[in-house]
């Protein structure tokens, strides 16, 4: 939905990029690499996370949202604080997502 594309690869981590810049870095909540476990595998998946993401082309990316058929948490809407348009989704695993319109700064 994002348009992103994968630039590791693996079970454990994950990188996405957008036009060539790294927007999110993913690590298994198993994974335990050179720092230690970064969450608590007690706790549900998406406890207390929101992922928020800024995207110019916010039209084409609602498109993708629907193609996808992703759990809708809240259509299209104008957030009244930041005068934009959103969208809030339900990713696979739980967690929360919102696709925000950019909007020059």
């Amino acid at each position: 939905m994002l348009g992103a594309v994968r630039d590791h690869g693996g079970d454990e981590y994950q990188r996405l990029l957008v036009d060539g810049t790294l927007i999110l870095q993913l690590h298994s909540i198993a994974a335990d690499h050179h720092h230690g476990a970064l969450a608590d595998p007690g706790q549900p998946l998406g406890n207390g996370t929101l992922l928020w993401f800024a995207v110019d082309e916010f039209d084409q990316a609602v498109g993708r949202i629907r193609e996808l058929d992703a759990k809708l948490v809240r259509d299209v809407h104008v957030n009244p604080n930041a005068l934009q348009r959103e969208i809030w989704v339900r990713d696979p695993n739980g967690y929360l997502v919102v696709l925000a319109e950019a909007r020059p700064v």
